[in-house]
């Protein structure tokens, strides 16, 4: 980890040649490689109420939905016939995907293709429930740990959550063997760059195998609705920063890069992304599950235009390839 006043003069645009470095630092460790992650949304009900997430169960107008078990393996499979080899399976806080409903999922998962990746994104959960979830099959996990602070943390969720859980539940699924996913927005309101370098001293401690980071986006039907976004040259530089100081890890060009600006995903992997995740839900379900306004889910981040999602990871100077993608350790 290098000194927090080396950190800040990162995060503050001090070095133009971040970027670069942490292209370089990527290439020589994946590669020209990008991995593909197929992305199913399974539902938007969510007993959370974050202050900053669309699908928040105190937001009235969300248009609710939940794909059943069926259909999230119709598009799992249909996502494995496209050339994924891994899925994602995300949604909020939602009981209906309990411990045995999961399980089975996952085992379902794995029978109809042993060599496929399974990638649970659905909160925080018991360890023993985690734990289920890993002997029925789950590899990985992602869990963004959002904030460092537990001050700020608190200015982003509700009182019923805290920080040392969201903590607890990242190093209980280490411990039980997932590779491990965390990260951070870059911008929520109330964030400076003094939290950035938390971010990234408790990312030395964790180590994570997964870093998702992107731009803060606001929804219209939450209490964060009327602030900024996110920077996109800080979130930049965050990402590359992330590139450089855990080199092996796998970063994805967010969805929310992408919204942010229309070439966000190439300008995510030239500085040191290496993992793209088009969206394999029901064309219905991906207008509904709203994190925030105006998310993309149409041309490149729809998994059927992988085609069109090649040439543009192309145009970059990278190149897709079809494998589960596993952390290089």
């Amino acid at each position: 980890m290098m000194d927090r006043n080396t950190l800040l003069s990162l995060l503050r645009g001090e070095d133009d040649s971040l970027l670069a470095r942490a292209d370089q630092v990527r290439r020589t460790v994946y590669g020209q490689d990008v991995y593909i992650r197929g992305l199913i949304e399974i539902s938007n009900f969510c007993k959370r109420n974050c202050l900053y997430c669309g699908i928040r169960a105190g937001n009235p107008n969300a248009k609710r939905y939940r794909l059943s078990p069926e259909e999230i393996l119709l598009c799992a499979n249909h996502g494995y016939d496209l050339g994924f080899r891994t899925v994602v399976l995300q949604g909020g806080e939602d009981p209906f995907f309990n411990e045995t409903t999961v399980c089975k999922l996952v085992e379902d998962l794995k029978t109809a293709h042993p060599d496929r990746a399974v990638t649970l994104s659905l909160g925080e959960q018991p360890k023993s429930t985690y734990k289920a979830w890993f002997d029925a099959g789950a590899d990985r996990y992602l869990l963004r740990h959002e904030t460092a602070i537990p001050t700020h943390y608190a200015q982003l969720h509700p009182a019923d959550v805290t920080l040392e859980t969201r903590k607890d539940c990242l190093f209980a699924l280490k411990e039980i063997g997932y590779q491990v996913g965390s990260g951070f927005m870059v911008g929520s309101p109330g964030q400076t760059l003094e939290h950035l370098a938390e971010d990234f001293a408790f990312l030395s401690e964790l180590q994570p195998d997964m870093i998702g980071i992107g731009p803060f986006l606001p929804h219209c039907d939450t209490p964060f609705a009327a602030e900024a976004a996110g920077d996109l040259d800080l979130t930049l530089r965050t990402v590359a920063l992330s590139r450089i100081l855990f080199p092996h890890a796998l970063i994805p060009a967010t969805t929310a890069l992408g919204t942010l600006h229309p070439k966000g995903r190439e300008l995510g992997l030239k500085a040191g992304a290496n993992v793209v995740m088009p969206n394999l839900s029901p064309e219905d379900a991906r207008a509904r599950y709203t994190l925030y306004n105006n998310k993309l889910h149409t041309g490149a981040e729809n998994a059927e235009q992988l085609d069109l999602l090649k040439a543009q990871v192309e145009a970059a100077g990278y190149r897709i390839v079809v494998d589960r993608g596993d952390v290089k350790r």
